[in-house]
């Protein structure tokens, strides 16, 4: 069983570097260009994910402590 594991894992691991540059397929032509576009994609802006893909991540949560103004909708429990 050990040595199925292990030939399946080298396959998969194999299998997932296999990133080459992208060319369109032969007789076959880049997307034209989208509207308001300038030119066409290349095949690297096309795989480059968007802002909206991937959002840029802000580590600083908190940038300046300050205490919390009193809430004058905070009522008594009634008895």
């Amino acid at each position: 069983m050990r040595p199925v594991l292990l030939l399946g894992s080298l396959l998969l691991l194999a299998s997932c570097g296999a990133a080459k540059n992208l060319k369109p397929a032969k007789g076959e032509s880049l997307p034209v260009a989208p509207y308001g576009a300038k030119a066409t994609p290349t095949p690297a802006d096309l795989l480059k994910p968007s802002g909206q893909a991937r959002p840029a991540r802000s580590d600083e949560l908190l940038q300046s402590s300050q205490e919390r103004r009193g809430d004058e909708f905070t009522l008594p429990p009634p008895n």
